[in-house]
């Protein structure tokens, strides 16, 4: 589901093994490694790893086993970057030069948002997950690769309860059911569970303040759900999904100067994020800013070449092209 957008965390000490590898005469290499919490004796089980070329595009996402592991083979030569985002911690972005096949035995260690024990403004959350025993955390990794990865959100509903069932003032786990429930298109059990997040949470979690105003906006009530989801970027200012929702919701309300700047914020956030570029898309179209749009498009098709709306996003790149072409052959443009 596009708006599912888990964010977070981590700055890192990496390390990888690589590894050349034969297949039909052609050399390939392998990136294998471990990923850890803080430091190499709490795997982190069952987080997505994701592996990005050199120009940025997506190479399929593993989940990391039991013990934190995860590999990549039947690489080409060249240059990669990791990616790993997990609740609490900092985002990893590791640069990865396979142009020269060698071997370097290191991990990616997450790192907590707050390094120094205290809880930073708009940090509040992770901090609060670090505290949930480590098999109600491995529960929600492994319900999150369901709902954001496998796209099974009765299988990630499991989960998030048995995490749940183990922590029960984990406060993110009803936020998540929330999302899991919305993806399977029960709207008044993923509202309940908004709101339970917020009263656990005694609403400082800013994600179900989104979810939450992000209900309201979609059933017409536009003025409380921008409330709502303001709230939720007061407090949870780095994560994505509260720009991009409140850009919609100025949309909406024809404040396209203003639903511009928000949905840029939520490009700086996120800018792999393909529903991103979907709004702006759609902002510049209504400004009939036809370069900008086809810039959108292009970040869009760039994330996104196969689906349905990449496709649909392709035959308005080339309707916007048109446009543009036409306008300079009119006198005087």
């Amino acid at each position: 589901m596009d708006r599912l957008g888990r964010i977070a965390f981590l700055p890192l000490l990496v390390c990888l093994l690589f590894f050349p590898k034969s297949s039909s005469g052609q050399r390939t290499v392998s990136i294998v490694g471990n990923v850890y919490y803080g430091d190499e004796s709490h795997p982190a089980a069952h987080v997505i790893v994701r592996l990005l070329d050199s120009e940025g595009s997506d190479i399929s996402p593993e989940a990391t086993a039991d013990s934190g592991g995860f590999e990549f083979r039947g690489l080409r030569r060249g240059t990669y970057e990791l990616v790993v985002d997990v609740q609490g911690y900092q985002p990893a972005h590791v640069p990865v030069d396979m142009s020269f096949t060698s071997d370097k035995g290191m991990v990616i260690c997450l790192r907590p948002i707050s390094s120094n024990g205290q809880t930073a403004k708009g940090s509040s959350v992770s901090a609060h997950e670090l505290s949930m025993p480590q098999k109600a955390r491995d529960w929600m990794n492994s319900g999150s690769k369901k709902l954001r990865v496998d796209k099974d959100a009765a299988g990630s509903l499991a989960d998030f309860q048995k995490a749940l069932v183990l922590a029960p003032g984990y406060y993110e786990a009803h936020c998540q059911i929330g999302w899991a429930y919305l993806a399977l298109g029960k709207r008044a059990d993923a509202e309940k569970s908004f709101q339970k997040s917020i009263e656990v949470s005694a609403d400082k979690y800013g994600e179900a303040d989104i979810g939450l105003g992000t209900m309201m906006l979609d059933r017409g009530d536009s003025s409380v759900g921008e409330k709502t989801i303001r709230k939720g970027i007061e407090l949870s200012p780095q994560l994505w999904l509260g720009p991009y929702e409140l850009g919609r919701a100025l949309l909406d309300d024809h404040r396209i100067a203003d639903a511009e700047k928000s949905a840029e914020q939520a490009r700086a956030l996120a800018p792999l994020t393909p529903v991103v570029y979907r709004l702006l898309s759609i902002i510049h179209l209504q400004q009939k800013d036809y370069a900008a749009l086809i810039q959108d498009l292009d970040a869009y098709i760039k994330l996104d070449p196969d689906s349905p709306a990449g496709i649909r996003a392709k035959q308005l790149r080339a309707e916007a092209q048109e446009k543009i072409s036409s306008a300079k052959m009119v006198p005087g443009s």
